[in-house]
């Protein structure tokens, strides 16, 4: 590949993150201690929630996150297509059915009349994606919590968001986080469960550490005779103190991250919208978009299918991908979903996500517009 090919993403890692680790190696502690607990602290009060559960990654939080609400065998739980496979497999891990819902063709979240059209006896929750960091409108899903159904936001891409003027996190309901490298703040790899309720964060705890009564730090810290007990199974899904430091660097740039990203995406809007080949992300009055991606849809007046402007922009040296695969179109799923999810099809064929990450020089960009614009220019 050309030396001056542009990457997609890559994370913004500084000295503070090397000085972090640094002090938790000489410390000594490298598995789940003091930095974990403290992560968990801080991140739950920049999201608005009580307690937070740091976890190996988002995946297993959701996994968790199902469990503690008493979903199993039998169970199905409604969430969108158009997402990471990971939504619907913590969906599997637990026992229970995906059951996929369309998404709007707008916004590119979950639908929510679709999802509640297909709410039967045996939906246990639903699991709506703030999908690349814009908000799935939540309020659209108090009918359903109304009737016992458990919400679970999957939170994955949405650091940092916004939902009617409250963080994504402190809306009350179980919801889950990731630090992949991709993501606005990252660990390496490494995710977050966010609750309001003290039951569910010791549970879900417990769970994370094999059902262990009592964690390594406690024991630890009591200096004493202290004794486990294993009651359930559980797993092994504890971040490490490493992975929290780098965490603890990268908090305090949330806001400077997030600012970046969103000039970028300003930008690119400026750049795009007024070519009626693109469409640009939605803005929806009730969301503040944290633009963990960003991604343009071909429209019928582009005359490109979406992997030859992938070709054409990957000749030009910028790196990009695919609209979000959907899940109930992959082969572990295929046989599992019968209901047509027409939106969701057609967004996924014709979207391109392109490089947006909060060390995108100015240049880079203005590579990437140049690039798009010729692009669609030549297609009249």
């Amino acid at each position: 590949m050309r030396s001056n090919y542009l990457v997609f993403g890559q994370p913004l890692i500084e000295e503070a993150e090397i000085e972090e680790v640094v002090k938790s190696l000489r410390a000594g502690w490298l598995g789940t201690g003091p930095k974990v607990a403290e992560f968990e602290r801080l991140f739950a009060d920049r999201v608005g929630a009580k307690f937070g559960v740091a976890t190996t990654s988002c995946t297993t939080a959701m996994h968790l996150a199902l469990l503690v609400a008493g979903i199993g065998e039998g169970d199905e739980v409604i969430c969108p297509s158009y997402s990471f496979v990971a939504t619907a497999n913590a969906i599997l891990y637990a026992g229970a059915t995906p059951v996929f819902a369309d998404i709007d063709r707008h916004t590119w979240n979950i639908d929510p009349d679709d999802a509640m059209r297909k709410i039967t006896a045996k939906t246990k929750a639903i699991m709506p994606v703030h999908q690349v960091g814009l908000a799935a409108d939540l309020d659209r899903f108090a009918p359903a919590k109304a009737r016992g159904i458990t919400i679970i936001e999957d939170a994955a891409c949405a650091i940092g968001a916004t939902y009617r003027g409250r963080t994504i996190g402190s809306h009350g309901h179980i919801s889950c986080f990731s630090f992949h490298p991709r993501k606005t703040i990252c660990v390496g790899e490494g995710g977050m469960l966010m609750t309001d309720d003290a039951a569910v964060a010791d549970h879900a705890r417990r769970l994370r550490s094999h059902g262990a009564s009592v964690s390594d730090h406690a024991r630890h810290q009591a200096k004493g005779l202290v004794y486990e007990e294993y009651r359930e199974l559980g797993y092994n899904y504890r971040m490490t103190d490493l992975q929290a430091a780098i965490g603890l660097a990268q908090l305090p740039k949330l806001e400077r991250f997030l600012e970046r990203r969103r000039a970028i995406a300003a930008r690119y809007d400026a750049a795009f919208g007024s070519h009626p080949e693109l469409q640009v992300p939605a803005r929806p009055a009730y969301a503040d978009h944290a633009y963990q991606s960003y991604a343009v849809m071909l429209t019928d007046r582009c005359g490109l299918e979406r992997d030859e402007a992938m070709r054409a922009l990957a000749a030009c040296g910028v790196s990009c991908r695919r609209g979000i695969p959907p899940i109930h179109l992959e082969p572990l799923y295929r046989d599992r979903s019968m209901a047509p999810l027409p939106v969701t099809e057609l967004v996924a064929a014709r979207s391109i996500f392109l490089p947006i990450y909060a060390g995108l020089a100015d240049a880079d960009q203005t590579r990437v517009i140049e690039a798009v614009t010729g692009l669609v220019g030549r297609t009249h």
